[in-house]
């Protein structure tokens, strides 16, 4: 309710009420000092009161249409002007307001339609920046296999050894306890099963990385339907797939989405168990849309502790942003991870007519 009442439309009114206020204060005074002063027989004092409250009614009744009829033109203006700020935060900076008033709004109109085109122009530089680098990444291939191994080899160290001692220390527990405590034993052989799950998820996850970082001249969509058939003969996933057979994007949009691909399935790999993965790439004319969904064991966003989780999430932004995307995830605890990305893409006159 007092959200309401602070909107434009019922400031307008309190000032036109405001105004009527004063106006009957100072209309009232000089009646009633004409009234003392001069005593003319016909400005008694029931004919001022009467006249004060005709007026206070009719000027009420007024104030409330005025202000009605005034603030409407300017809260159409200033919904438009929301509506483009919810359209640039989308990532559609190619909208425009138009205003034919010469008034502020309309000079605030204008400066908002330059914002977009100078957003729009960032996003290509962004894209032509991300087409720059990965050309260099492409020359510094080698470089980048040798710190993907060393990162493996740490992943390696700090995961599956660790875990593969736990395994080795639960098991010894178990076999000595199995003719000592028998329901002892089980629960130890209980914790190198689950131990077990974890070793299985991430080694699945690290052989992932192993796979070829780039497309390797490959189309997106043959690339990502490949990814998949190596992962359905390593996992228990049922993945559900649609992309858009025409897609037409530049290769280093279809490297950076590739990448994030690969990345999701990371993650879901290691941290998600999920038994339910979906994924679709759709292409707008002035934008691309990714979903990816799975339907594992999610997570509190707001209280996230696991850092490897949070480190795929991450670079997963970053990567959408270094393409002038946005990039949203939302999850809660044993009810999935949603992903949605969106990619502004101008196609060239050659794309769309081909």
């Amino acid at each position: 309710m007092n959200k309401k009442f602070n909107s434009i439309r019922y400031r307008y009114i309190r000032s036109h009420l405001y105004g009527l206020f004063l106006t009957t204060v100072t209309l009232l005074s000089i009646l009633l000092t004409i009234h003392v002063v001069l005593d003319p027989k016909w400005l008694s004092v029931q004919s001022i009161f009467l006249f004060i409250l005709l007026y206070i009614g009719l000027a009420m009744f007024i104030s409330f249409y005025v202000g009605f009829k005034s603030s409407g033109d300017m809260r159409e203006k200033l919904d438009y002007l929301s509506v483009l700020i919810t359209q640039f935060s989308n990532g559609n900076y190619d909208s425009r307001v138009y205003v034919n008033e010469k008034d502020e709004l309309a000079r605030i109109g204008n400066e908002m339609n330059e914002l977009g085109g100078k957003l729009q122009n960032q996003v290509k530089s962004l894209q032509r920046m991300a087409d720059e680098k990965s050309e260099l990444a492409k020359t510094a291939h080698k470089s980048a296999v040798i710190e993907e191994r060393q990162r493996l080899a740490r992943d390696l160290h700090d995961a599956i050894s660790q875990q593969l001692f736990a395994l080795t220390m639960l098991s010894e527990a178990a076999v000595k306890q199995i003719d000592i405590n028998p329901s002892l034993a089980k629960e130890q052989m209980t914790e190198v099963a689950q131990a077990a799950l974890y070793s299985q998820a991430e080694m699945r996850a690290l052989l992932l990385h192993l796979r070829p970082v780039y497309l390797s001249g490959d189309p997106l969509v043959k690339g990502i339907h490949k990814l998949i058939e190596e992962l359905k003969q390593k996992c228990q996933i049922d993945f559900q797939v649609t992309i858009d057979s025409d897609l037409t994007l530049s290769e280093m949009i279809e490297e950076h989405i590739f990448r994030i691909v690969q990345e999701a399935f990371s993650n879901i790999l290691r941290h998600a168990f999920a038994s339910e993965v979906k994924l679709a790439i759709v292409q707008k004319d002035k934008e691309v849309l990714i979903h990816i969904a799975d339907n594992g064991k999610g997570f509190d966003i707001k209280n996230n502790t696991n850092k490897k989780a949070s480190y795929g999430l991450k670079t997963m932004q970053e990567r959408s942003e270094e393409i002038g995307g946005t990039f949203i995830v939302r999850s809660n605890k044993d009810e999935g991870t949603y992903i949605d990305i969106k990619i502004p893409y101008q196609k060239t006159k050659a794309q769309a007519h081909a």
